[in-house]
């Protein structure tokens, strides 16, 4: 009977890391769904943009008719663009864009989420991670439903808020539970597994966003979205409070030793380092490139993100591309990711940073001409293209988390780590607003070249610049595996790399303490 418990208790671990996955994953859905359904959320809410679109259950596509319908700018000459057979090819209506709709996808919702995720982050410190994670989810859940159910603009934009502070915790504090539930060499594999939750939520928010909207389930269209995806995240959330366990706190990353009394303190020659000013690690020439390298890397990213399935749907109405969309961000987005990892751990952790930073510029410049091939070819060149992009792209992540932890000292890493994340999410999360005004000056196409694709180039030129400003870094412990150094979100949150060998006390004695 014992070794079948023994096997049951080796598969909890790995239970957790699904309902935390599935957790995170359902929260990205809820997170980008609004960019697929804001069309139709537009029409039926009354927000943003109305412009003369092609009518899709008019006659057979035609590039030369679908040019009239874009140049058409009041409802009047929309309306007299007619067949000679007097069948009317273009509606004027609500097309999903303007300013109301780049506010509700982007700085309504970082505003919120970075400033909730540092506290949260402290508090998972402080506090039992399992029930803030699953109070997080229900949130997530709730506010979900309830965007299904908005009538007005202003109830959209202070649930989407709502949602962002659910969402903000379950980063930091799910990524604290795996690290005390799995060993060190199965690290980098769990912590790629749960980040692939990013992209599973962006790829299924093509089909769900797209496809059950069209079903028009009880004549409700796009809400039927909301409540399914709110009622998923409800599920695991109820999962996640009542059949985790708060796993036992343990360090990482960290130097100790066993005291006399056989009690875990910490190495005295490792508290005993030298004290530096965080402000005088932020002032650093290559802290602060790589900050800025990384903020308008997350601005193409976040940029491509929100606007993606509109651009499509506007260039290539007459095609369906959501399940290539799917196919692009949910696999080879996840491959991306888990390929840079394993290149900052295993090919370039024993060439030193300068060849980290040197790869970092490499993979975002490879992906550059693919990115603005994703954006002026053709609907298959798009979708090669897109995700040849993506495939390099989405390196990044790994190696920026592992460039960061080497740059900055031990011993003001919680504030350095933490500054870092706040402004590139703010930046990254902000700056996209800029491509409305650019795309009323010029076109969708271009705009979205200039801050999605462009940001990439832009993103490699600064990171090879940092890469000039990188110097050797005194060794002051073990160089952090993947699974220590993707602690960061992509989408904004707030990483607990800082949590890295801080020392908690328990009983006056001084024990181990948790990264993340």
């Amino acid at each position: 009977m014992i070794p079948v418990l023994q096997k049951l208790s080796g598969l909890y671990v790995w239970y957790v890391l699904v309902i935390l996955t599935l957790g995170y994953l359902t929260a990205e859905l809820g997170h980008f769904l609004i960019g697929v359904t804001s069309k139709a959320t537009a029409i039926d809410i009354h927000y943003g943009d109305i412009a003369c679109q092609w009518n899709l259950t008019g006659v057979e596509f035609n590039n030369t008719l679908a040019e009239a319908c874009s140049s058409s700018t009041n409802e009047m000459s929309c309306s007299n663009l007619t067949l000679p057979s007097g069948e009317r090819f273009c509606e004027w209506n609500y097309n999903g864009l303007g300013y109301d709709y780049q506010i509700l996808a982007g700085p309504s919702f970082i505003a919120v989420y970075t400033i909730v995720g540092v506290f949260l982050g402290i508090a998972a410190d402080k506090y039992k991670r399992v029930p803030m994670v699953a109070t997080c989810v229900l949130i997530c859940g709730v506010s979900v439903i309830l965007m299904g159910a908005s009538q007005k603009f202003w109830q959209l934009l202070i649930l989407r808020m709502l949602f962002a502070a659910g969402e903000a915790g379950l980063n930091p504090m799910s990524t604290g539970i795996l690290s005390d539930l799995f060993p060190e060499d199965l690290r980098g594999l769990v912590m790629s597994i749960f980040n692939w939750g990013i992209y599973g939520g962006i790829g299924l928010s093509f089909p769900v966003g797209r496809y059950v909207t069209e079903i028009n389930a009880w004549n409700l269209g796009w809400r039927v979205a909301y409540y399914a995806s709110g009622i998923i995240a409800l599920i695991i959330g109820v999962l996640t409070a009542t059949s985790l366990k708060e796993p036992v706190r343990t360090a990482i990353g960290e130097e100790t030793e066993e005291g006399a009394d056989g009690t875990t303190v910490q190495n005295t020659q490792q508290t005993a380092q030298k004290q530096e000013s965080a402000w005088k690690v932020m002032l650093q020439p290559r802290f602060i490139m790589l900050c800025i390298a990384a903020s308008i890397r997350h601005t193409g990213g976040l940029c491509f993100a929100y606007n993606c399935d509109l651009f499509y749907r506007d260039i290539f109405p007459h095609i369906d591309l959501g399940g290539w969309l799917f196919f692009v961000t949910f696999v080879i987005g996840g491959v991306g990711v888990i390929v840079g990892g394993i290149v900052s751990d295993k090919v370039v952790a024993r060439m030193g940073i300068k060849s980290r930073a040197a790869v970092l510029a490499i993979s975002q410049l490879i992906a550059t001409p693919f990115a603005f091939g994703s954006v002026y070819m053709g609907p298959v060149g798009a979708m090669i293209t897109l995700a040849i992009s993506y495939l390099f792209a989405e390196m990044w992540f790994g190696i920026l988390f592992a460039i960061l932890v080497e740059i900055v000292p031990l011993s003001v890493r919680s504030t350095t780590v933490g500054v870092f994340l706040f402004v590139m999410n703010n930046i990254g999360g902000n700056l996209p607003i800029l491509l409305e005004p650019v795309r009323k000056e010029t076109s969708f196409r271009h705009s979205l070249a200039i801050f999605y694709a462009g940001a990439y180039l832009i993103s490699s030129v600064l990171f090879a610049i940092t890469t000039l400003l990188m110097g050797k870094t005194k060794k002051e412990s073990p160089k952090p595996t993947n699974g220590q150094a993707m602690q960061g979100i992509e989408n904004g949150g707030f990483t607990s790399l800082e949590q890295i060998n801080r020392p908690q006390t328990a009983n006056n004695r001084t024990i181990e303490s948790h990264h993340l």
